[in-house]
């Protein structure tokens, strides 16, 4: 193959991240849109998402979902995906 071709398997490392990215990029679109409880809650499942990427990938192909250690990441990105989703959910508008 040619030196300029992308190698697949380095590209297939950062799909889990892109994807979670994604997630996330819909939920801001949302939010932009005046829908901002369900863009939340789509954030919120972003990082439920991640959290459950990070626990099934093999370690060397999270990519740039992992930040510290495997344990940490899922507690963390679920946690906040769970505060996220439950504060969404519990808020009441502004009119009703």
């Amino acid at each position: 193959m040619s030196d300029w071709l992308p190698d697949r398997s380095r590209l297939s490392i950062h799909v889990p991240f892109g994807l979670v990215c994604g997630i996330g990029l819909i939920g801001f679109l949302l939010v932009s849109l005046q829908h901002w409880r369900r863009g939340t809650v789509v954030l919120g499942l972003a990082l439920l998402v991640a959290a459950g990427l990070r626990a099934m990938i093999p370690e060397e192909r999270t990519g740039l979902l992992a930040i510290r250690s495997r344990v940490v990441d899922i507690l963390l990105y679920s946690g906040f995906g769970v505060v996220i989703i439950s504060i969404a959910m519990t808020i009441r508008g502004l009119f009703g």
